[in-house]
């Protein structure tokens, strides 16, 4: 794949994932827990963010987030515990090198040719990364709602990723 290609993806899925880190950092203790669910909102992003990164085609039976985390997110209701900022940040992480791991990794066949397909999507690679990112940042903008109407204050808007993509 062209290495500007991967770069540009890189620059800006990267920058949404640093949106929802930020968003996820600023958060004070007194908003994580509450009716709005502002700890849930993280952790169905970055659940959803690994899942759409699996190598493949991706089966609900087949895909196992890192532990502690569990498969609640393919329809078995809610986590059986409220995941905590630092567990959420470390699965963040895990999200933006498993998305690094990809991005150098493809070539340019397999980005178009390689499919997510599953009962409701039929996507190549190409397509699947830029759903990724606007489901990230999706959620990101409800979790800085959130953030204004709580504490009348959110993080900055994020251009593009500072960090590096080595080819």
């Amino acid at each position: 794949m062209d290495s500007s290609l991967k770069i540009t993806l890189w620059h800006q899925f990267g920058a949404s994932i640093d949106m929802l880190e930020n968003a996820l950092t600023f958060c004070p203790d007194e908003l994580w827990d509450t009716p709005a669910k502002f700890w849930y909102i993280g952790y169905h992003t970055l659940f959803f963010l690994d899942f759409y990164l699996s190598d493949e085609t991706p089966m609900e039976k087949d895909f196992l987030p890192p532990a502690p985390f569990t498969l609640s997110e393919f329809g078995t209701g809610m986590p059986e515990r409220v995941y905590d900022k630092t567990e959420l940040l470390t699965y963040l992480r895990f999200g933006r090198e498993k998305l690094r791991n990809l991005l150098t990794r493809l070539t340019a066949e397999e980005i178009l040719t390689k499919r997510f397909v599953s009962e409701y999507k039929d996507y190549s690679i190409l397509e699947i990364l830029i759903y990724n990112m606007r489901h990230v940042q999706h959620h990101t903008a409800q979790l800085n709602l959130l953030l204004r109407q709580e504490v009348k204050d959110a993080p900055d808007w994020v251009s593009a990723t500072k960090a590096n993509l080595a080819l």
